[in-house]
């Protein structure tokens, strides 16, 4: 009986002994050095260091940091803990610091693993630029989309559509022919409005109608253009409104403008980042801007100009070429040292 109870004592002795050195250990301070990862258990964190993990204690407190994310490279000051929790991933640990840092300089010597735990000295500093670039592609139009009109006036509504209908009748069978049967052509407008007289002291006076209608075509042969122009003057149009040059087939022209603006961005991000004398260490988002792509105008045409297209043989077209530009803004991780 006196030997059961020596024994028990003895074994009590021990544990205690455990408890104690556990205890010294757990208040030892430490600097851990290594990657961010989440855990099994829903919500927890460790820090990844080499061979060892270190079970983050109070992650929430970091966790609203722009940096808090997996695979962040974090440096860490704390004390380990006698805790447990339903996975015990790792070492428990209470972090007092807990900061971003960056890569190591290359040519210096690499720890085992993801991290290591360090004892102190210089590490690098994180922080995010934002920078623009723009690049401008010349291209030539595929397509080209003009507005005729034809207008008529007269002191009768009825007369001035009548006289109108007939016109753009022999317009647009006109321009269909002289356009080729690739061309779309449709209607652009219609309007009927009164003109009216003015006198001083007297309401206005309508002393007649005005009568538009619009005709669209678009064709995708531009040798056809001026011909197009002199059919439909001829067959009694008397407005050009516009004609415009645009490139429907402009993928390669947009990837090749995108992609040089992105080189743009790239350039700008590592001069600043050498500038402050760092580096890139990787681009967090990019954002595209606005594509550009201006249409080639040929002046508003008039009534005078159609019938001096009328007298000549042939109306000159230059197509020109088109400028494509892009823009593209990122955001870059630059690593500097302090």
């Amino acid at each position: 009986m006196l030997k059961h109870r020596f024994f028990t004592a003895a074994a009590a002795l021990a544990l205690c002994c455990a408890f104690a050195a556990q205890a010294s250990a757990a208040s030892k301070e430490i600097t851990v050095r290594g990657r961010l990862r989440p855990t099994v258990e829903a919500g927890g964190w460790v820090i990844v260091a080499g061979e060892q993990k270190y079970l983050l204690l109070n992650a929430d407190r970091f966790k609203n940091e722009s940096w808090f994310r997996e695979d962040a490279e974090v440096e860490a000051m704390g004390e380990t803990k006698s805790a447990v929790t339903i996975y015990m991933e790792g070492t428990p640990f209470e972090a007092r610091t807990l900061r971003p840092v960056g890569r190591r300089a290359e040519g210096s010597a690499a720890p085992a693993g993801d991290g290591a735990i360090t004892g102190g000295g210089a590490a690098a500093e994180l922080t995010r630029i934002t920078v623009s670039g723009e690049a401008t592609v010349q291209a030539q139009p595929d397509t080209a989309v003009v507005s005729i009109a034809v207008v008529t006036q007269n002191a009768s509504a009825s007369e001035a559509q009548g006289e109108n209908a007939s016109r753009t009748e022999a317009v647009v069978r006109a321009v269909k022919a002289a356009a080729g049967a690739g061309a779309e052509v449709k209607t652009g407008g219609y309007s009927l409005q009164p003109q009216y007289s003015y006198k001083p002291n007297e309401s206005p006076q309508i002393n007649g109608y005005q009568v538009r209608n619009s005709v669209i075509v678009t064709m995708s042969d531009l040798t056809k253009v001026g011909a197009v122009i002199d059919a439909a003057s001829r067959a009694g149009a008397n407005t050009v409104d516009y004609l415009n040059f645009t490139l429907r087939r402009d993928r390669p022209a947009r990837s090749q403008a995108l992609a040089e603006a992105t080189r743009d961005a790239r350039a700008k991000a590592q001069t600043l980042a050498e500038a402050l004398g760092g580096r890139v260490l990787r681009i967090v988002e990019v954002q595209e801007g606005a594509l550009y792509r201006p249409p080639v105008p040929l002046a508003r045409g008039t009534v005078g100009r159609m019938a001096e297209m009328q007298a000549s043989a042939d109306t000159p077209v230059e197509v020109g070429s088109l400028d494509i530009r892009a823009q593209v803004q990122l955001v870059a991780e630059v690593e500097t040292r302090p």
